[in-house]
């Protein structure tokens, strides 16, 4: 069987239509249908099915797709024991951060892997709802996600997740707040607040409803952001307190105010998902290894949390 075939079926597998699969590849879809039509007299069986006006592959199919990744795998683990007998990770590695990890992290990352020649890193940004994060895998090598204690987005998918931080979620107050004096806040101290909240979806969604929960009352969400920058602008202005990352929000401006949460679990994970063969790679394994670096880095220059902290973080 032709390994570009093989190729092509996972990618049936993992985008679902003969359509996304031909925007992907570069192809038509009445090319990909014919590669795969092809790929079916090889295999001496029925791969897919229609349904509808789509196709989806058959038990056959599945079982095939899934040993088309072993292979992808294979050949990228050669590929890359190659790249180690000649010392040197070189070739393109694209990768797609959010904004607050890769406004923090992702600058000194890139700084460390300039002077490795041959090695380029094409990063661009992007704040997608919870359950996007995995898909974006199949557009770029890696993808730094993140998610709430207990959520896995991306369990069975047979991707790789490595963990870079675990970042406390702080209330962020303006510096006149009545609260502002105080070492910690719980959901009891915030009951009747104006609050700056995020998109549906977003992760930080959950945090919010487990401070409803613990307060008992639902929060008067006035606005919604996915940047935070703009957050840090209305809460600056007295305009709403908001969850704020700790350690990837950077220094709070003047007029702000971090504050611990505790009684609920006010943590999130900030993982880099790679695709298993991708992650066979030299280059994007070089790359995980300053990333993971540079996280633990970042995370001992605020010190762990505090006993309290980490109790109530789950």
């Amino acid at each position: 069987m032709d390994v570009r075939r093989l190729d092509l079926l996972r990618e049936l597998a993992e985008r679902g239509s003969v359509t996304a699969v031909a925007e992907a590849t570069g192809r038509t879809p009445s090319a990909v249908s014919q590669q795969l039509k092809v790929l079916e007299r090889e295999a001496g069986m029925p791969l897919t099915e229609r349904v509808g006006r789509g196709v989806v592959l058959t038990s056959a199919g599945h079982a095939l797709a899934r040993s088309a990744t072993e292979v992808a795998v294979a050949l990228e683990r050669a590929a890359a024991l190659w790249d180690e007998f000649r010392h040197h990770p070189s070739g393109e590695v694209s990768l797609l951060t959010f904004p607050t990890i890769g406004a923090t992290l992702l600058p000194v990352v890139l700084r460390d892997l300039s002077s490795i020649a041959g090695l380029v890193v094409r990063a661009t940004d992007l704040d997608p709802e919870l359950a996007e994060f995995p898909d974006l895998t199949n557009d770029y090598d890696i993808v730094l996600a993140h998610t709430m204690p207990g959520e896995l987005p991306w369990g069975g998918r047979g991707l790789r997740a490595l963990p870079l931080l675990t970042e406390p979620l702080d209330v962020g107050l303006p510096a006149d707040h009545r609260l502002a004096e105080r070492s910690y806040v719980t959901p009891a101290d915030l009951v009747g607040e104006t609050w700056l909240g995020v998109p549906a979806g977003y992760p930080f969604e959950r945090i919010h409803h487990a401070i409803e929960q613990a307060g008992g009352r639902l929060l008067d969400v006035s606005q919604r952001f996915s940047d935070m920058r703009l957050a840090e602008a209305f809460i600056q202005a007295g305009l709403g307190i908001a969850l704020v990352p700790r350690y990837t929000s950077g220094a709070p401006p003047e007029g702000l105010v971090l504050k611990p949460l505790r009684g609920v679990a006010s943590v999130r994970r900030i993982f880099a998902l790679v695709r298993p063969d991708v992650a066979e790679r030299l280059a994007v394994r070089t790359v995980l290894d300053v990333l993971v670096d540079r996280a633990a880095r970042l995370e001992q220059s605020y010190g762990h949390p505090s006993r309290n902290e980490a109790s109530t973080a789950g």
